[in-house]
């Protein structure tokens, strides 16, 4: 039975931390799937683990979705809420004789799986509860003994489905193992509710990380079991660190919250993922219908991919410069009172291409319209080497030039003989405290005039400072 011809993807985190890179990758290809082909992309919360779940991180999930600009079609949905859905495929199965109780311990799950790993053989459960006699299992149930439920995997069958990244995949069943459906606890197992889910909301085409690859025969093998549609399936390559292992804290993974409060904006955010492991032609900061339009299920490769936080850079550069006076000030938490109404337009403009955070743009706006003598913490050795009577002369000419800094940079340099980076650095430096930054002209027109004088007569203190304390 073909899937459902109206396309649906779906994002179904688990709420047990908040959402990180590679999440955030799964979710936005495929809701860049669903956007493309104008279908659903649909929002799953699977909380069904009441040990690890959290309802704040369920929160975080929304709120880091709607932060990267990822609308949803339908939902959220929680599996917590679902529990009759799935009481009712259970019984299902049940009816089959698919379903036998499990009592096997965590110990000796563990003991076997050491047995199997030593003796060279791939772990998978051996079966030993379903051959125990009824009567056995009858006494065990009377006497309340915890039980899960397993799966029992037909014998001699072959799983076979197209991946739509890495291609035809055959699976054995003798090599998959009965497989836990229903915890101890009475909660439903991953491989079952996400299975149920998926085919109850008409998915129709799931995309997720590599490691889940080899769930996908047993989810195939319960959806025929339940005469229930399956969807195609998709396993994205993994992202890995610098030094390839599977990106993670300690290789300089951050959560999407992390990137949020350091200051990256979501459109960089978004620009790199749809690029991570997915060629894209068109270069460029690109809009989420742009990126969408691009998108290709053909264009994912199939090897990791490597996490670059130079290449996440060069799009946040691309998006700071891309913002609109008002979302830039709004970015960089710049109230009323910290830019000049008159020169908002252009301090923007000035200093932009040159931060990449808020804080860099905060620090731009305290060293231009603040009084203070000098900022950062730059090296002052050129502006010492230029001397006091060089900045004496540049506060004389700045009078009679107050407002053109072309006419006063040639003044100074005609007058003092100083020119090219002697000339400029010591200025800038003086101006600013900073050996680089946006061009000095247009710094210069942004500074209020009696800050550029109280500013060039420190530069002359500090040098004569600096003299009389030479030995």
């Amino acid at each position: 039975m073909e899937p459902d011809s109206v396309l649906k993807t779906r994002f179904a985190p688990s709420p047990t931390g908040r959402m990180h890179l590679g999440n955030a990758r799964t979710a936005l290809f495929s809701a860049l799937l669903a956007y493309r082909q104008g279908g659903h992309f649909v929002l799953r919360i699977e909380d069904t683990d009441a040990a690890r779940s959290t309802v704040l991180h369920a929160e975080g999930v929304l709120e880091d979705l709607r932060w990267l600009g990822l609308p949803w079609q339908e939902g959220p949905f929680y599996q917590s809420r679902r529990q009759d859905l799935y009481a009712e495929h259970f019984e299902a199965l049940r009816a089959q004789g698919r379903l036998y109780p499990c009592f096997c311990t965590p110990e000796a799950l563990a003991e076997q799986r050491r047995s199997q790993l030593a003796a060279g053989r791939p772990p998978r459960y051996d079966g030993r509860c379903a051959r125990l006699p009824a009567a056995e299992v009858d006494r065990r149930m009377a006497e309340n003994q915890p039980a899960a439920l397993r799966f029992r995997v037909p014998e001699g069958q072959t799983v076979v489905f197209e991946d739509l990244i890495r291609g035809p995949q055959c699976f054995e069943s003798k090599d998959i193992g009965d497989f836990v459906v229903r915890r101890t606890d009475g909660t439903p197992a991953f491989f079952f509710s996400n299975a149920v889910d998926d085919a109850d909301m008409g998915i129709t085409h799931v995309l997720r990380g590599e490691d889940h690859l080899t769930n996908t025969p047993r989810q195939i093998l319960l959806l025929e079991a339940l005469r229930l549609v399956a969807p195609y399936y998709g396993h994205l390559p993994l992202i890995t660190g610098h030094d390839g292992a599977p990106l993670s804290k300690r290789n300089g993974s951050q959560s999407i919250a992390e990137l949020r409060a350091t200051g990256y904006l979501p459109l960089a955010l978004v620009n790199y993922l749809a690029r991570l492991g997915h060629h894209l032609e068109k270069p460029g900061l690109l809009s989420l219908d742009e990126l969408a339009a691009a998108f290709d299920l053909a264009a994912v490769g199939r090897a990791p991919a490597r996490f670059d936080p130079a290449q996440l850079m060069h799009y946040q550069k691309l998006a700071v410069s891309a913002l609109p006076v008002d979302a830039f000030l709004a970015f960089a938490e710049l109230g009323d009172d910290r830019v000049p109404e008159a020169v908002r337009a252009d301090f923007v403009r000035a200093v932009a291409p040159n931060v990449n955070f808020p804080a860099e743009a905060r620090a731009w706006a305290e060293c231009l319209f603040t009084d203070q003598p000098l900022v950062g913490t730059d090296d002052l050795a050129d502006l010492h080497a230029a001397g006091s009577a060089f900045f004496r002369l540049a506060a004389a000419l700045f009078e009679a030039h107050p407002d053109d800094a072309g006419a006063w940079t040639r003044a100074v340099r005609d007058q003092s003989g100083r020119s090219g980076k002697a000339l400029f650095i010591p200025l800038r430096l003086a101006l600013t405290g900073r050996e680089h930054g946006p061009e000095l002209r247009d710094l210069f027109a942004l500074m209020p005039r009696p800050i550029v004088r109280a500013r060039l007569a420190a530069a002359e203190a500090a040098c004569a400072v600096a003299r009389s304390e030479m030995p």
